[in-house]
């Protein structure tokens, strides 16, 4: 899986019961041909990352396809998820 852009938003809890700050990343990745998740058309990862304190980590994510947003039910491998949380905490550090 290789990352090729995203775009980051900061997620606000109007009511205020939620704790720690949340972040909508919108990923799009490549996959090599030989890869299930494969799709010519682009795939993207919608990933809500949370930082509580100083623990961060990947509160949920979601696949879906690049051209129509329709979603990919599909689940990554635990690598992939520790590379997203990687790439969204090295994101957050730079901002």
């Amino acid at each position: 899986m290789e990352i090729i852009e995203y775009s980051m938003i900061e997620l606000i809890d109007p009511t205020g019961i939620l704790t720690g700050n949340r972040y909508e990343f919108r990923i799009y990745v490549k996959f090599d041909e030989e890869d299930e998740l494969y799709n010519e058309k682009g795939t993207g990862i919608r990933v809500i990352y949370v930082v509580d304190g100083k623990e961060g980590k990947v509160a949920s994510y979601h696949l879906f396809e690049r051209s129509t947003e329709a979603m990919i039910d599909f689940d990554l491998d635990d690598e992939e998820i520790v590379q997203l949380a990687a790439f969204c905490e090295d994101q957050l550090e730079e901002e």
